[in-house]
Formats: structure tokens, C-alpha cells, sequence
């Protein structure tokens, strides 16, 4: 039984590879878009398909790991601990170290960083790949991002997820440094636009970065789990 679903959830990975991969081909938007746009998007493109078959590849192996008779039993328990896990990450409940990079928004003298510009930032480091990320301030406690996480500027400071922090900001993102960093720094990007404003952005590769706050899931009162 588990064999079966680990070989669906491959084909459907696979159908949404080449459903993307198609849809995007044939987009008539893309005849429009300027030159550094379709950078961006070819870049994106590229991430998410290697991400995709790179899951097809694991899913794969936990299929041929699941028919091995004995073994199977073992195997999916591990891989149950292991998608546990990476969901926790992804949904912020866990802490998570790796690769990756520590990025800093500094304002200029008469402008603030803008609350959209750490939004495209966060937005492009995602469709790089980033798995985890966290963004603190010269004040304020630190703030663990995810899927819902909301960006407004208040009086010169960032209001992230109802925490108040203080510029400089930092960002510390976990995932491939060079295909992040690239992102970043495409014409009419997060760095481009930032500098416009008098603002600076330093990205720095220190090698191991750790993402240690947390996102606080709020208490489900009516949603239960189908049956």
C-alpha cells in the first residue's frame, strides 16, 4: 500500500513537471516581458524543476526501499520521521540550520527600506529555493517567515507577523548560496531597487546559517482531520 502511493505521488510530480514546463512555454504574457524579467523567470523555472525531479529521484528510492520485503517496514518509518520533519521546517515549528546566506537591508538617509522590497526579496529567494528563513532587526525580537507572514511599514520600521523591528534588517535564509545570491542581484531586482532608494544590500555567504525562530501555529477550533 505504501509502495503504491509513494509511485503515485512520483507520477504526479512528474505530470506537474511537465504541465509547468508547458504552460509556461506557451504563455503569450512572456512575448511582452522585458529582458531581465524573463531572466528571472527562466531562473525560477530552472530551480523548481531541479527541485521537482530531485523529489521524483528520493520519491523513487523510498518506493524501491518499501518492496524490499524486510526492510520496508523500517524504511517507512524513517521516511514518516523525515517528512515530518521537513514539514516542521517548512511550517516553521522547527528550528533549522544548513547552507545559506545572511542578507542585510540597510536605508539611506532619507528613505526606509521598504516593506515590498523585503517582500520581493523574501518572494525571490523562495522561487530560488530557500527552505527557511528568518528576518531581525536592530530592535525587536526576530521573526521566523512562512507562507502567511506579512510585511508593512511602520514609521520608518518593519512590522513583520505583529512583531515591530527596528531597521537595519537581516534576513537569514537557508538553501543553495549561489542560485539565492543570483536571484537577488538580477537587473531590476531586490538590490536594484533598494539602491534606488539610497538604500544598501550586503550579501554575505558565512557558510552554516541557522534559522531559530519559530512560527507559533494558532490553535485550530473547528478543523479537524478527514477521515
Amino acid at each position: 500500500m505504501a509502495g503504491a502511493v509513494v509511485g503515485l505521488l512520483v507520477g504526479l510530480l512528474g505530470f506537474a513537471l511537465v504541465v509547468q514546463l508547458k504552460s509556461n512555454a506557451t504563455d503569450p504574457e512572456l512575448a511582452a516581458a522585458r529582458p531581465e524579467d524573463l531572466v528571472r523567470i527562466l531562473s525560477d523555472l530552472e530551480a523548481r524543476e531541479d527541485r521537482l525531479r530531485q523529489e521524483i529521484a528520493e520519491l523513487e528510492s523510498v518506493q524501491r526501499q518499501l518492496a524490499s520485503g524486510a526492510q520496508g517496514q523500517q524504511a517507512a518509518l524513517e521516511e514518516a520521521r523525515r517528512r515530518a520533519d521537513e514539514l516542521g521546517i517548512l511550517a516553521g515549528t522547527l528550528p533549522a540550520e544548513g547552507s545559506g546566506l545572511v542578507v542585510a537591508f540597510e536605508p539611506g538617509s532619507t528613505k526606509p527600506v521598504k516593506a515590498s522590497a523585503i517582500l520581493d526579496a523574501v518572494q525571490e529567494l523562495r522561487g530560488a529555493g530557500a527552505e527557511a528563513m528568518q528576518i531581525s532587526g536592530a530592535s525587536g525580537t526576530p521573526v521566523r517567515i512562512v507562507a502567511s507572514t506579512a510585511f508593512t511599514n511602520v514609521d520608518g520600521d518593519l512590522m513583520v507577523g505583529g512583531q515591530r523591528l527596528g531597521a537595519p534588517f537581516t534576513l537569514t535564509v537557508i538553501g543553495d548560496p549561489q542560485t539565492m545570491e543570483t536571484a537577488l542581484n538580477i537587473p531590476g531586482g531586490v538590490v536594484e531597487s533598494v539602491e534606488k532608494d539610497g538604500g544598501t544590500v550586503t550579501v554575505q555567504r558565512p557558510g552554516q546559517v541557522a534559522v531559530t525562530a519559530l512560527h507559533r501555529q494558532p490553535d485550530l477550533r473547528y478543523a479537524q482531520p478527514a477521515s
